[in-house]
């Protein structure tokens, strides 16, 4: 019996062309979350992220920065701006190169996956305007409706690898005939977990690991409007249906937690 696969896609600069998290800072200006100040050193963040690459030092400070700003944001405020502004944001951000791409994987059947570092409030909602079957992303502490500052759950580097390799025993993927894509050297772990990786618009050092283990490099140029497109089937299961599912999410929360007393 032939098992079933996955393509997992990175989000940011791989699925669209900006940072999925930063590119609400003006919604959430004019939704009273944050001060304008905030809103320029958000922009200055994605300026840095988008020329120069994110390595592990500078994503984490953007997670410093973020997770501190949403400090006392109320949880219902952010998945309404996101809701009501999604379309207007992302949509026009989405490279065409990679909808094709997810069109080709489902046309193969293959699930598609999401996998970000960015918050679940954002990657979800992008994930099922894009028809994604399932997503991994970060999920930030919420007490009393509002986010504590704290992060539950860090969907970053080897923990992407860890979280696409749970999913897989799962599902029951085939990893050896799944494929994965992304443009930074901090997901080298999760295009290693595959059979099929492929570097898209590749930071210098994820280039020079490519080029040195003979994976194909793509360049996606043109971010189009989704609705320019034939839509893609919606999504097969609820996007909320878990990150990775309760076992996952534990183990992530126990590495979160970690990380917070070990930096």
């Amino acid at each position: 019996m032939t098992r079933p696969t996955a393509a997992f896609f990175d989000l940011d600069k791989t699925i669209i062309a900006k940072s999925s998290t930063l590119a609400f800072s003006r919604e959430f200006q004019a939704g009273g979350l944050i001060s304008r100040r905030a809103m320029l050193r958000s922009a200055y963040a994605q300026f840095v992220f988008f020329t120069g690459g994110a390595d592990h030092d500078q994503m984490d400070k953007m997670r410093l920065f973020m997770s501190q700003l949403c400090a006392g944001w109320d949880v219902a405020t952010v998945r309404e701006i996101v809701h009501d502004t999604l379309n207007n944001i992302v949509e026009p951000l989405v490279y065409e190169e990679a909808v094709r791409l997810m069109e080709e994987h489902r046309a193969e059947g293959r699930d598609i996956v999401i996998v970000s570092a960015s918050g679940a409030e954002v990657v979800e909602p992008i994930g099922q305007m894009l028809g994604a079957d399932r997503v991994i992303a970060t999920r930030m502490e919420i007490v009393d409706g509002k986010y504590t500052g704290e992060i539950d759950y860090y969907a970053y580097a080897e923990e992407k690898a860890r979280a696409i390799e749970h999913l897989s025993a799962t599902i029951g993927y085939d990893l050896d005939e799944c494929y994965a894509y992304s443009d930074s050297v901090t997901d080298v772990h999760m295009l290693e977990v595959v059979g099929h990786p492929f570097a898209v618009n590749p930071d210098r050092e994820l280039r020079r690991i490519a080029t040195a283990k003979d994976w194909p490099v793509l360049s996606f140029v043109r971010p189009v409007a989704l609705r320019s497109r034939v839509p893609l089937p919606p999504a097969r299961q609820t996007l909320a249906a878990l990150a990775v599912g309760g076992a996952m999410a534990a183990g992530g929360v126990m590495w979160a937690n970690h990380r917070r007393r070990t930096t």
